[in-house]
């Protein structure tokens, strides 16, 4: 069928070149077209912009710059007492106020007894005095880092704890001192008879 349909058309093509539409025709087409060009017309969308990776990086990069050079002029700007540099022990917990002074205390009245008891044998104050010396920088740094814990009664009970643990350890080098005298007095006893 479609053989013969191309046949017929070859055979005839002259007649079917003949007729051409007017010239009207086509303007109708053409503003029919662009009437509905207009019905069917989509609306526009907006342009999405992007950002490269690296422009991304650029500007966080600038931002932490920024944050952080704030920072060190805010620090600067600062007053210089600001900053608490001692803290009221009484306000945290008065017990362990309480305990800090009177442990204190006693470390305080046992180095000077030691200093003084140690008078004639300096080599042993020395020896004592620089065990107590590293317990003290213990307690010194316990001192500083109550000022900034947030957990400050625990810092407060370590620090109570060192002050303890040095009362013991004079307390223990004041018996050894006594114990020398006694040995030394005995020495002597023993000569003299």
């Amino acid at each position: 069928m479609s053989k013969r349909l191309e046949d017929f058309i070859r055979n005839n093509r002259d007649e079917f070149d003949e007729l051409e539409p007017r010239i009207e025709l086509w303007g109708k087409i053409v503003s029919k077209l662009q009437e509905q060009e207009k019905v069917i017309e989509l609306p526009k969308r907006k342009e999405v912009k992007t950002f490269s990776l690296g422009f991304v990086l650029r500007v966080a990069a600038t931002v932490i710059v920024i944050m952080g050079i704030s920072f060190v002029f805010y620090i600067k700007m600062q007053p210089a007492g600001t900053t608490p540099t001692k803290v009221d022990i009484a306000k945290i917990n008065p017990e362990f106020a309480k305990q800090q002074v009177k442990y204190a205390s006693i470390v305080q009245t046992g180095r000077s007894e030691l200093k003084t008891l140690t008078k004639s044998n300096p080599e042993l104050y020395k020896e004592f005095s620089a065990e107590l010396a590293k317990m003290d920088s213990t307690y010194k740094k316990l001192n500083k880092e109550l000022v900034t814990s947030p957990n400050q009664e625990r810092v407060l009970r370590a620090m109570i704890r060192n002050l303890q643990l040095q009362a013991e350890v004079i307390d223990q080098q004041l018996n050894v001192i006594e114990g020398i005298k006694e040995f030394k007095e005995h020495q002597n006893e023993i000569k003299s008879i």
